[in-house]
């Protein structure tokens, strides 16, 4: 019998992956699932989680996958964590681990505190907690006239 596996994973290209590995456990908290290596020692795929969630770190190859480190820190994405623990020690953790810190934790309107950062090879990070559950009429509200739209019966269906 297998684990669950998630539905949906983000995969990152990095130039060194080995290296990118180690930071993510360190700053971020990930942990390492299944590292796959060549004939030549080289990690050609892994696998990182936190909480339910899983990353891949790989790294550049075929010419289309590429570090934001090869791209003149050019992003295509932002990759969103959510975390229940204490948002603000979780951003001095990350930054004293070398992470830059591109937004301190802020209060946002729909409830959520939140920082965002990037690794050392400039991939973006989204981190966020929610500190106060809030309806959907609630967040455009705060938001100064949003009109949210939200599926019947999911998780923000809460008015």
């Amino acid at each position: 019998m297998t684990a669950k596996r998630p539905t949906l994973a983000s995969a990152l290209s990095y130039r060194d992956p080995k290296a990118a590995l180690g930071f993510l456990e360190k700053a971020f908290g990930f942990q390492p699932l299944m590292i796959i290596k060549d004939d030549k020692g080289q990690i050609v795929h892994s696998e990182m989680t936190l909480g339910d969630g899983l990353i891949m770190v790989g790294g550049e190859w075929d010419g289309e996958h590429k570090s934001p480190l090869s791209l003149g820190g050019q992003n295509s994405q932002t990759i969103h964590v959510h975390i229940t623990d204490d948002i603000d020690a979780h951003c001095a953790h990350a930054m004293a681990a070398g992470a830059e810190i591109i937004m301190e934790p802020a209060d946002q309107f729909y409830g959520d505190r939140a920082y965002r950062a990037c690794d050392p090879e400039g991939h973006i990070w989204s981190f966020a907690q929610t500190k106060k559950v809030m309806s959907p009429s609630e967040w455009d509200k705060a938001g100064g006239g949003l009109k949210t739209w939200v599926r019947p019966g999911s998780v923000y269906d809460v008015a």
